[in-house]
Formats: C-alpha cells, sequence, structure tokens
C-alpha cells in the first residue's frame, strides 16, 4: 500500500473510505470492508484520512490514539486498501463542506464510490453531514454507502468508548472491539537491570507518546521479534514504586526467552489482558515472587489465544 498526502499518481477512479479511524475498530472496518468491495466495480480501493487528529488540533487536546500511524497502515494493507491519502487537516478546516467535497474527494480523488460511518462530519465546523454528502454525491452521480453504527453491550462501538476501556485496564473487551490487539512496536533500550538480578530479565520500551495509556499494572502479553518469533510475555506499564521510580515505563519479561540481547532491535509487544494493578512490595523477593506467580498467569492467557 502507498501513502499519498497531495495528488494520488493514477488517473484511475477512486472507492473511498473516509474517516479518521482512529483503531480500526469493528465499525471502521465494516465501513472500510465496503471501500474494498469497489474494486469488483473496478475501482481502485483507497482511504481518505487526516495527517491529525482532528481533535488534537481544534482542542488542543492529547491525541490518546488507540493505533500508530505504522501499525494503520499495516491493517489498511491487509484489509485491501491499496492507497491511503493523508490529508493536512489544518489545510481544510475553514473548507466550506461542499468545496471539501467537490475539490477534494471528487476532483483530487476522483471518487466515484464513497463509504462512511453514520455520524460522519467534514467541513469547516463539521458542518457537512450525510445528508448533505448525500445531496451532492446524487448531484455528481456517485455511490454513497454510510454504514450504520454497530451496537455492543456497553453502547455504540467507537474509539472514545475503547479509549475508556484500555485506560480503566479492560483490554481484553477492547481488543474484542477493536478486532486486533492493542499495542505497539518500539526500540529496545537500557534500563536499571533490576529484572537481571531478580532473575527476570526484562525488554524496556518507551511509552508512544501519541498513543493512550493503559492502566497502570502487570498484563499478559505477546511479544514478537524482529524475526518473526512469539513470545508470552509478562509486560509491566506504569511506575516502580517499590524502587523509587516514578515516571512511567514499559517492561516486559519473557519467561520461555533465553536468545541474545536484544538492545536495539524494534520489539512488537501486544496486550492480551489485565493480571494485576500496580503495587509496592515490601522487598525485593516479594517482588520476585510476584512476577512469577504474574508469569503463570500470563502463559494460561498466552496459550488460549490463536490469532496473534
Amino acid at each position: 500500500m502507498q501513502t499519498f498526502f497531495e495528488l494520488l499518481p493514477e488517473k484511475q477512479n477512486t472507492s473511498a473510505a473516509l474517516g479518521f479511524f482512529d483503531g480500526l475498530h469493528i465499525g471502521h472496518r465494516k465501513v472500510i470492508g465496503e471501500a474494498v468491495r469497489g474494486s469488483e466495480n473496478g475501482l481502485v480501493p483507497i482511504c481518505f484520512t487526516f495527517a491529525q487528529s482532528p481533535k488534537s488540533v481544534l482542542k488542543n487536546q492529547p491525541q490518546e490514539a488507540l493505533m500508530s500511524v505504522e501499525d494503520k497502515k499495516t491493517a489498511l494493507s491487509e484489509i485491501g486498501i491499496q492507497h491511503l491519502y493523508m490529508c493536512d487537516f489544518k489545510s481544510v478546516v475553514d473548507v466550506a463542506p461542499r468545496k471539501f467535497v467537490e475539490d477534494m474527494l471528487i476532483k483530487t480523488l476522483k471518487a466515484k464510490k464513497l463509504c462512511c460511518g453514520f455520524n460522519y462530519t467534514f467541513g469547516k465546523n463539521g458542518e457537512g453531514n450525510t445528508e448533505l454528502l448525500a445531496e451532492i454525491c446524487r448531484e455528481n452521480g456517485i455511490e454513497l454507502k454510510v454504514l450504520p453504527p454497530v451496537e455492543e453491550k456497553e453502547g455504540v462501538v467507537s474509539s472514545t468508548l475503547i479509549r475508556e476501556l484500555i485506560k480503566g485496564g479492560n483490554v481484553r473487551r477492547a481488543n474484542e472491539l477493536l478486532g486486533s490487539y492493542f499495542g505497539f512496536g518500539g526500540e529496545v533500550v537500557h534500563g536499571q537491570h533490576l529484572g537481571r538480578e531478580l532473575g527476570t530479565p526484562t525488554l524496556n520500551q518507551s511509552l508512544h507518546e501519541e498513543l493512550v495509556v493503559p492502566k497502570f499494572g502487570v498484563y499478559a502479553s505477546c511479544v514478537t521479534l524482529d524475526d518473526g518469533r512469539k513470545f508470552c510475555g509478562v509486560t509491566n506499564i506504569g511506575v516502580k514504586p517499590t524502587v523509587g521510580n516514578f515516571a512511567p515505563l514499559c517492561e516486559t519479561w519473557m519467561p520461555d526467552y533465553s536468545g541474545e540481547e536484544l538492545y536495539g532491535k524494534t520489539v512488537d509487544v501486544r496486550l492480551i489482558d489485565f493480571i494485576r494493578g500496580e503495587k509496592k512490595f515490601s522487598s525485593l523477593e516479594e517482588l520476585k515472587k510476584a512476577i512469577f506467580d504474574n508469569a503463570k498467569t500470563a502463559e494460561k492467557m498466552f496459550s488460549e489465544i490463536n490469532n496473534l
């Protein structure tokens, strides 16, 4: 899949999925899947999104993304999107809704089919809605598919709902609604080497600034090395109150790994389920026992998954 920030290189007509698609949850995937089906009629399936989170631009709020841009690109490609068009949100924030559709979607993208969610808005102040979009599409002979909300027991599936689940530690349910596993990749850096002293050497990674921070505590995880091998992980996210470190960290121990040092390598960590909250232990021995107990729980959780 190719990524573009201005003009598409082809003159072919397109079938475009519209949205920011934070996390590519199960509702988003229905929209994108509908766009991909446009290929059956000779259209190029593309995704039109923004390079910046509209919320972070308009409200000056932290992004708290559910997925990194690189993960989003990979997932879109796997679904069947051929081109990703990442528009500079600041360049269109004051464009009138009708002009946005006619200039950006029809002229630039050469769209012959548009797909969006039921609550899609566009143009200055978000004044454009699906009713206006339907009117413009009728005038220009463009097929429009507006997908209804996906409802679960918590309500309508949304990025906001999933973000709150992750912040509350309920990553198992968040993963179900995402249709994938929440996590991140990152370079392994040096830590304090306390894990090595305890017999539980950890991979230390910086938390991505743009991603939502999960509830502090210990998680079962799936760790994928840069050579594709996967291991069960015990991942601690948070501070280390027992040893007096209060800066947020991500540390992962792989009980079954005994290979080479991984410093400087990129490792992918996906959270499977929450094991326990953050706790200050009275001694390092008590901490060590808890870590090994957590490993038993993590290994059971890891053994139950079959799609990572």
